[in-house]
């Protein structure tokens, strides 16, 4: 007998019955009493159909990370500049206490899934010994030219289990054949390959459309190199300001639309000329799948500069809010010093930011409430596994459906006794494509539903903050949805720290730490990302 025949339910069963006589009615007893994954898959209600467009493996991998951080390293971390020239010399780069460990550590400590480099910024001085250039760490004095920078962080972060990252930057301030359309993009190619072929798995490529006026003309091949990337490394993401996997959100406060897509048109994005309302809210008719990555550095400029603090950890946590809250993933950039290390004061700042995070997220008070639902997928089958009680599981895997053809998507949440609370997350199962357009909260006080909260698309998360309420049973409502509504997790928390607000706010220029009021530094920019 095969093995697949083996462990088939139907012949467990004949195996059962051969072994000792049974009645007709014991029989029919055995095959009522078969476990849920024994049965017959026809008494099962499938999963419905996903709604197009729907991510890539490699885009849902990235999704679920979360948060990224940046790493912003160069000569500029030496020359107190934010946009180098491409003519210092290499002798300035020399971190005597460099330590890819030490910033891989810091940033799982912080709960970061992945590190991207700067490899190459503005100013061409490349951080890995490229064939290409002597513009790089072998023309400098760290470790008599013999070091490597990103080789270092590589084998940090595949130690630590974390993804790794590059940003080579299309702008080149050094190389003469820049300005040079097929001279540069073959240069470009070349050391793009370098970068995917010797350092292992790159989980994402990073890219933009920075460049500054009165700048050499140049066109990018920008199709070439996306099909390249995805040839050398089929499970990375590339950025840019118009995907091709996942787009810029459109400014750098890292804070995304109150309503956000992950669907776009990507024929109406362009690199180097960024629509930043429709980035940042997506377009609920797009074709594409390509969602928001929101980039902010911890620090008013984007390399590590003597004069200049950290936000507080309460801000970050609003930019959380305002970012990974909204269907996005945070990138943070955290700049190494000229030593080759974070800061301290940097640190500090990450450990209370994670902090802030484990003391609101670790009482879900919504895990033993009794949950029920308007309806449920395949409910009248008696075996349905769209059960509201899903979405007390963390994850997308598992998730509530209704059943079809019905007006009303609610699921109810008794918590047996009055809870206060003031945030909700919700995320819905992406891998079935983004379907919410509209949704609220009500609790319920003195025998009526009172709404709380009024809110616009979920996506892979939404957090969603208002004034502190106090109630034993809370109701969410799907109003618009583009399919029915499936929700994979449904978290109901108490936030001591923040100041309620989610409203978008992206024109702020200033921020507070401790007791310095810090101006960021503005670069000029002319394009898109000025990082």
């Amino acid at each position: 007998m095969k093995r697949k025949e083996m462990n088939s339910p139907f012949t467990k069963l004949k195996i059962k019955i051969k072994q000792q006589p049974f009645s007709q009615i014991s029989i029919l007893i055995l095959l009522i009493s078969i476990s849920p994954s024994d049965s017959l898959s026809a008494i099962l209600k499938p999963p419905p159909l996903p709604i197009l467009p729907i991510p890539s493996s490699s885009q849902i991998s990235w999704q679920l990370d979360e948060m990224a951080l940046f790493l912003h390293f160069g000569t500029n971390t030496f020359t107190d500049s934010e946009w180098g020239t491409g003519h210092v010399s290499p002798s300035v780069f020399n971190p005597t206490q460099l330590d890819a460990h030490q910033w891989v550590n810091v940033a799982k400590a912080a709960g970061f899934s992945r590190v991207i480099l700067t490899v190459k910024h503005h100013d061409g001085f490349c951080l890995w010994p490229s064939e290409y250039t002597d513009y790089s760490v072998k023309s400098s004095p760290w470790k008599n030219g013999t070091g490597d920078v990103l080789f270092e962080l590589a084998v940090a972060a595949k130690e630590a289990g974390i993804g790794l990252g590059v940003y080579l930057s299309p702008w080149d301030r050094h190389e003469d054949c820049y300005g040079k359309t097929l001279d540069y993009n073959e240069f470009y190619l070349g050391q793009m390959t370098e970068l995917l072929t010797g350092y292992g798995e790159i989980k994402e490529v990073w890219l933009d459309g920075a460049k500054g006026e009165g700048e050499k003309d140049m066109e990018y091949f920008f199709n070439s190199w996306f099909s390249l990337i995805h040839q050398l490394q089929p499970g990375a993401t590339i950025f840019s300001d118009a995907g091709p996997d996942t787009r810029w959100v459109g400014n750098e406060a890292g804070v995304a639309g109150s309503t956000c897509w992950s669907l776009v048109n990507q024929s109406s994005l362009t690199i180097g000329y960024t629509d930043a309302k429709y980035s940042g809210g997506g377009d609920p008719q797009g074709q594409d799948w390509i969602p928001a990555e929101c980039d902010v550095s911890i620090r008013p400029g984007w390399f590590w500069h003597p004069s200049e603090l950290p936000k507080s950890a309460l801000t970050l946590l609003d930019i959380y809010y305002k970012s990974a809250g909204r269907n996005c993933l945070l990138l943070l950039n955290v700049p190494p010093n000229s030593s080759g290390l974070i800061s301290d004061e940097d640190v500090q700042v990450l450990q209370e930011f994670t902090e802030l995070r484990r003391t609101i997220f670790s009482n879900n008070l919504a895990i033993n409430a009794v949950l029920a639902a308007s309806s449920t997928r395949g409910s009248s089958t008696g075996n349905s596994r769209f059960e509201p009680s899903n979405v007390l599981e963390e994850g997308i895997v598992g998730y509530w459906a209704p059943e079809e053809d019905q007006s009303d998507w609610i699921i109810y949440l008794d918590f047996a006794s009055s809870v206060s609370f003031n945030m909700i997350q919700i995320q819905e199962p992406i891998q079935m494509g983004q379907r919410v357009v509209s949704f609220h909260v009500d609790i319920l006080s003195d025998g009526i539903w009172q709404t709380i909260i009024k809110s616009t698309t979920v996506g892979y998360r939404r957090l969603v903050r208002f004034p502190i309420v106090k109630s034993q049973r809370l109701r969410l409502v799907i109003d618009e949805a583009r399919a029915d509504p499936l929700i994979s997790y449904l978290g109901v928390y108490s936030d001591p720290f923040s100041v309620v607000s989610d409203a978008p706010n992206i024109s702020s220029t200033s921020y507070f730490n401790a007791s310095r009021f810090i101006q960021p530094v503005v670069g000029n920019v002319s394009s898109s990302t000025s990082v």
